[in-house]
């Protein structure tokens, strides 16, 4: 099995003439067709509503094309509320899920009218000083332990610093309800990029179970529930992606057995997805440059851990294709690199490609997400443009590419003191 550009050489080759590499670049087309089928998936629920997280793609661009989706934003800090108020979105379509918060953002989020996700008891009196208990509020829950699904552990919420034990969530609503909240909601994160379609159902009925207790030992009602992220993508090609429609309905049925019979049928369910929403939907783009033949095969490029560095950090693998060589057999053995001074800089370790010549434009696949957001400046390296491969065919420049001057404006008086 392999994994199949969305841009041909030839449109490659095109766009390096305009845009030199590398650049991101992301699929419009394939994004709304992506973001309906998750509205189709919880049309069931008539409050429903993707609050896509900011974090994975900051572009305004992207933003805009969502917002015509339906979505919001779900944000973490000052910046990502910002641009999202800049983008349009406002009070409900905004999400404010933050941990660690200062009290300014919170009396910002509050200004532009977002929904406050509190991550810890603490953070009500650090709201109140700061803005008031507004009337719609949420609480973010971390049940502890090991999260499972059957007997397969995902993740291990007891190590997360995120959310409150559920005694802290139920003294939570006691004090926001006697402070005058009078809409309350649930969030909850309890596992990163599962390739189940178990996962939100599972998660759901944790959550759906908590809001029938709160309504009968706090008299609180929820009115929505925040399913967070989690819902992942397929990253080797080996694995079978979501099936973001199996999923809706799977929700739907423990939504059925546990909320309607509790009286809570009108609760809404809100989602907070970045890497289902856009991860394959964007491709880093990059030219082979070097070759270098030691003690093992390398390619080096001209991308680099600056321009994605989940590789490097986490050791994730990003499927890589060498642009018309899709159908070439992969008989060469490579660790493909880049150039930052770290030898964790690697896109590919002993991975099996065709032979790679130098000028081979390569596309690195699923970064659409958590991909250009992450980038940094070690070494000085400059951070890449993004570009849109539109619905037309046609491609525009949506974040221009980091000049030298961009990476020393921060230095008051450099020019000067160089001169």
């Amino acid at each position: 099995m392999s994994k199949r550009p969305f841009i041909t050489k030839v449109q490659a080759e095109e766009i390096i003439k305009k845009f030199p590499t590398p650049f991101h670049i992301y699929d419009e087309k394939a994004i709304r067709e992506n973001a309906r089928k998750l509205y189709k998936a919880f049309a069931w629920n008539k409050g429903f509503r993707e609050y896509f997280a900011v974090k994975a793609t900051p572009n305004p661009t992207i933003l805009k094309i969502l917002k015509e989706e339906g979505c919001g934003t779900d944000c973490s800090s000052y910046t990502e509320l910002l641009m999202s108020k800049e983008c349009g979105f406002k009070n409900p379509e905004i999400m404010f899920s933050s941990n660690d918060t200062p009290a300014e953002e919170f009396k910002y989020a509050n200004e532009i009218g977002a929904i406050i996700n509190l991550d810890d008891i603490t953070h009500i009196e650090t709201l109140e000083q700061a803005c008031g208990i507004p009337e719609t509020v949420c609480c973010r829950y971390n049940p502890g332990g090991k999260f499972a699904i059957a007997t397969t552990i995902m993740d291990n919420p007891g190590d997360a610093k995120y959310g409150m034990t559920k005694e802290q969530i139920i003294e939570a609503y006691k004090i926001l309800k006697a402070k005058g909240a009078k809409k309350f909601g649930i969030h909850s994160f309890l596992a990163s990029n599962t390739v189940t379609n178990e996962y939100y159902p599972t998660l759901a009925k944790i959550l759906f179970e908590l809001a029938v207790e709160i309504k009968e030992t706090v008299g609180v009602e929820i009115s929505f529930i925040n399913l967070s992220g989690g819902v992942g993508v397929p990253y080797t090609p080996d694995k079978e992606p979501n099936d973001i429609l199996v999923i809706g309905e799977g929700v739907h049925k423990v939504f059925d057995e546990v909320l309607v019979p509790a009286g809570l049928g009108d609760v809404s369910i809100y989602t907070e997805l970045g890497r289902f929403m856009l991860a394959p939907y964007g491709h880093l783009v990059t030219t082979a440059i070097h070759e270098k033949h030691t003690h093992k095969e390398y390619i080096g490029v001209d991308a680099s851990a600056v321009n994605l560095i989940r590789p490097a950090m986490y050791g994730a693998y990003h499927h890589i294709t060498v642009l018309g060589k899709e159908d070439a057999p992969a008989d060469h053995t490579y660790d493909v690199t880049g150039s930052l001074c770290e030898n964790n800089d690697k896109f590919a370790i002993d991975r099996p490609l065709p032979k790679i010549d130098m000028g081979d434009i390569l596309v690195i696949h699923d970064a659409g997400a958590h991909g250009f957001s992450m980038g940094y400046n070690y070494n000085g390296r400059l951070k890449s443009a993004e570009l849109l491969l539109r619905e037309d065919g046609s491609v525009v420049e949506i974040r221009r590419a980091e000049t030298v001057d961009d990476y020393f404006a921060t230095l008051k008086g450099f020019w000067d003191i160089i001169k």
